[in-house]
């Protein structure tokens, strides 16, 4: 055992003899949470005193490099030091540090979350805590809570953080006061790279292909000149003219066509708008010939210097670029209500994502104090082109559909965190601003009808701008969401093993979503065959001011809304250790909210819609998790607890938003209520040394007005909305097991090598409870029965019975180099509830498998990597349907493809 590892292990030990109150993790790097605390006479018990040098050695290997920050992050350091941080817990919580990130190769935090026991992943980023929806997820960034850029989620979407800017990633399942009211499933907590042991600089690139888009054709548009880089180069900004007419008051009805006439000195025409609005580069579909390969380019550099006698400054710095390519061939067809076909369409989509990203972030050590300041920059930006061709069976007439989109997302975070100790009392002060925007300017979508009759133009497709034979729509939408957030977090030791935690935090949200759609209106005269142009012809500057077409402005009801929530919390929680081997945590956490949705007035005209909302409560939530050591290394966990769920903002105003991902449109329902839990579990846990370990754990969740997803079809349309069910269960059974197989005995190549293994399994069931007497609230129409939307028995939306995940790998303990094999695997699920009497739409994800292989090597003397990777190996689709056990019709249905990936990274 070298001196420096002797002297980190007596140094440890030290701090345990003589604070036996609240510390913070410092040489350990534990994560903050409460671990059963140990009265100072048991240190005096043999083992401890007997301690030799293997002993400290074994404990200096356990050492978990986890670098965790968290509301009221107090960890309660004692003589036995258990240095697994899930062991040492007083909460059920799962751990994915740097090393088992870059295990699973993903290149975002969502994908290596997707593999922890009882998560998985849905849409773009969302993460799932036993079947239950993002709206019961909680995302804290170094404990603090994130605004989201999306305008469909109050979560924010995990897949666009890159695994380099997240140092750990923490999973707590049972609820604990410290952290906010909202937990239903579960809080993810992501921690940034703070100080480095070491100067470092690394630099990396990686290219990637997927069998079906890299090298195949696809769909695109030119947009403009910087769209590879994420950026806009002004071409997508609003045009002068539709500019004026925002700034003027006015509403659209005020507006005249053209300058033969005069409304009252308006300042711009319907036709000047219109033809500003038909650039060419924004509206024509290009086929690609061969779709390129995705790249990638990242650097990460830091360094540290000391400070004083006992202190220590670090800057770590990382910036990222990504560009992929994504070509989907979709199946989405509707049904009526006899569960005959609607429409058969087929659409070719092909995405273009660029994720940029940089974080600064500057670390303070001196003594045992810890400043943290972060800055992140986040811009994630969706270039997309949509072919659409399907049959509409009712009117027999066939459908031609054209869409281009450009989707902004970003978010600047900026947070000071401290962590003090003075003496036994520890204090955490947190504070933070962060901003999310999302623009999406020119939204287009043309459609083109063919009647197939055996008139002049029956065998083609026109669009005569009427709505009914044809239409052309520009979508201009714009998000901005701002979050203040704050809190303040003290413990102290009452007595030895009695720990007294309080603290309080304050967030406020505000949030402004304004989207306006714009239809082209053409007068009956407009000729067929000039519907039969192609749509940068048909908005030519030429057509528009002969034909006099003009515009409607269908939002013009409801075009903005501003939408805010206001959170004061304080609580107080206790660690308690009565006898040794038995811990308590207990507490109880107060939370004031008032959340409130209304319509923005962006006319001169005050606005008279009844689409608002005001949700005013206050909630008691206790928790208390009592663990039970009856012999060495085997841990009972018992946890109860009261949380809450809040309606998301997406779900409670009254507008339109188109989602890209799933090709359907989302309405919200302003007469929303919160949700109510009270959660269950009992787990047992054994730890084998090391990272070896097993558990296994029930829980049980009863859900009071679960909000739920229902989508009905209408005009070629699937439109999901949200609503109250009366109640429902949840409650299921997990698995985890971690084990390592040494290979030293099998001599040769595999002397240095080892296995490990990684299998969790997670069987979920749910039920929705509604008869007869039950009402719920839809807007604008108010009660209606909870029947019409719900059947009695039904699983929760988003819920998979079965979920497995399974890591096998081929490790060198010696150098850097893994075989890993992946492999998911999640039943079926409900997206969305059907409505009318008609099935659920319900998601197959299926069985997927992947391989990474990483080789660690010497490369002009610096340290380099190497990863090779195989997603999806075996192909697994997109499965999206509805059937009635008979039929079946696809919703969203379309082949994933393999995705086959190189690396490589150096670091200097």
């Amino acid at each position: 055992m070298t001196t420096g590892k002797k002297l980190a292990a007596l140094l440890l030990l030290s701090t345990a003899l003589t604070i036996p109150g609240a510390a913070f993790a410092q040489d350990t790097q534990l994560p903050p949470q409460d671990v059963d605390p140990t009265p100072p006479e048991d240190l005096s018990t043999p083992q401890d005193d007997d301690l030799q040098d293997e002993d400290l050695q074994d404990e200096d290997e356990q050492v978990d490099e986890s670098d965790i920050s968290i509301p009221g992050g107090a960890i309660i350091v004692t003589g036995r030091i258990n240095r697994d941080p899930t062991q040492s817990s007083s909460q059920v919580v799962s751990v994915l540090s740097t090393e088992q990130i870059a295990r699973t190769g993903e290149g975002d935090i969502a994908g290596a979350l997707g593999r922890v026991t009882g998560l998985s992943v849905q849409g773009q980023g969302f993460v799932y805590v036993r079947g239950l929806g993002d709206r019961y997820s909680l995302a804290l960034l170094n404990g603090l809570p994130l605004p989201s850029p999306q305008p469909l989620s109050r979560v924010v979407p995990l897949d666009i953080f890159p695994t380099n800017v997240v140092a750990s990633s923490l999973v707590q399942k049972t609820y604990s006061a410290n952290f906010p009211g909202e937990f239903g499933g579960g809080v993810i907590n992501l921690t940034t790279r703070a100080v480095p042991d070491e100067s470092f600089l690394t630099i990396g690139g990686g290219i990637s292909g997927n069998s079906e888009t890299t090298f195949q054709p696809g769909l695109s548009y030119y947009g403009s000149d910087f769209d590879w880089f994420g950026f806009d180069d002004g071409t997508r900004d609003v045009p002068p003219a539709l500019q004026t007419y925002f700034d003027s008051g006015l509403q659209l009805s005020d507006i005249p066509l053209d300058d033969s006439q005069n409304f009252d000195g308006a300042p711009v025409t319907q036709t000047a708008i219109g033809q500003q609005l038909g650039d060419p580069n924004l509206i024509l579909l290009q086929r690609i010939g061969d779709i390129p390969a995705n790249w990638s380019a990242s650097l990460t550099a830091g360094t540290a210097v000391d400070v004083g006698s006992d202190g220590q400054l670090g800057v770590v710095f990382t910036g990222s670029i990504s560009n992929q390519w994504r070509t989907r061939d979709i199946i989405s067809q509707s049904i009526l209500a006899d569960f005959s076909l609607d429409n058969d369409f087929r659409d070719v989509v092909t995405d273009n994502r660029i994720l940029a990203n940089a974080m600064l972030g500057i670390g303070l050590e001196i003594g045992d104090h810890r400043f943290r300041f972060t800055n992140l920059f986040i811009r994630d930006s969706l270039k997309q082109a949509r072919l659409s061709v399907g049959e509409d069976f009712q009117d027999d007439d066939s459908i031609q559909q054209t869409q281009t989109a450009w989707f902004e997302r970003q978010l600047i975070d900026s947070q000071l965190v401290a962590e003090l100790e003075f003496g036994d009392l520890s204090l955490d002060l947190r504070g933070g601003y962060a901003r999310t925007d999302r623009e999406a300017p020119y939204e287009y979508t043309f459609t083109y009808v063919r009647d197939n009759s055996s008139g002049e133009f029956g065998d083609r497709f026109i669009n005569v701008l009427d709505r009914q034979t044809g239409d052309a729509a520009v979508v201009f939408s714009d998000l901005q969401e701002e979050l203040w957030s704050g809190g303040a977090d003290v413990s102290y030791p009452i007595f030895d093993s009695f720990v007294v935690t309080v603290g309080g935090a304050y967030t406020d949200t505000q949030r402004f979503s304004e989207r306006r759609e714009f239809l082209f209106n053409a007068p009956t005269s407009l000729p067929d065959g000039v519907g039969a142009l192609r749509p940068d012809l048909l908005l030519g500057n030429a057509i528009i001011e002969f034909f006099d077409i003009g515009l409607i402005e269908s939002t013009q009801s409801d075009p903005a809304f501003d939408a805010a929530l206001e959170i004061w919390a304080g609580y107080g929680k206790i660690n308690w250790e009565p006898v040794l081997g038995l811990s308590i945590d207990a507490g109880v956490r107060y939370e004031d909210a008032e959340q409130s949705v209304n319509p923005a007035q962006v006319f001169d005209v005050a606005p008279v819609s009844s689409a608002s909302t005001l949700l005013e409560n206050s909630y008691w939530l206790p928790a208390a998790t009592v663990t039970w050591e009856p012999i060495e290394d085997l841990q009972i966990r018992a946890n109860a607890s009261r949380t809450i769920a809040r309606p998301q903002f997406r779900e409670l105003i009254f507008q339109t938003y188109y989602d890209p991902e799933t090709n359907r449109q989302f309405n919200g329902n302003p007469l929303l209520i919160d949700s109510e839990l009270t959660n269950y579990e009992v787990r047992v846990e054994y730890y084998m040394g090391g990272p070896d370990r097993v558990s296994v754990a029930g829980f049980y969740k009863d859900i009071e007005n679960p909000i739920e997803a229902f989508s009905s079809f209408s005009d070629n349309q699937q439109l999901t909305s949200f609503a109250n069910a009366p109640s429902a269960t949840l409650y299921g059974i997990e698995a985890d097991l971690a084990y390592t197989i040494d290979l030293l005995n099998w001599g040769g190549w595999f002397e240095s090598k080892q296995i490990a293994l990684f299998a969790n399994y997670t069987w979920t069931q749910s039920d929705i409870a509604v008869d007869a007497a039950d009402v719920t609230q839809l807007f604008p129409g108010g009660p209606v029965p909870a029947t019409n939307l719900f059947v009695d028995g039904v699983p929760l939306t988003g819920q998979s019975d079965h979920l497995a995940n399974f890591q096998v790998s081929l490790e060198d303990v010696d150098q850097l180099q893994q075989f890993t094999l992946l492999m998911n695997y999640g039943s079926e699920r409900v997206t969305s509830r059907g409505t009318a009497g008609l099935p659920d739409i319900v998601e197959d994800p299926g069985l997927r498998v992947d391989f990474v292989y990483r080789q660690g090597f010497d490369l002009f003397g610096s340290e380099a990597e190497l990863k090779l990777e195989a997603r999806n190996i075996f192909g697994q689709d997109n499965e999206e349907f509805q059937t009635n056990g008979v039929d079946r019709v696809e919703i969203n249905s379309f082949d994933i493809g393999t995705t086959f990936g190189a690396s490589l990274s150096i670091t200097f």
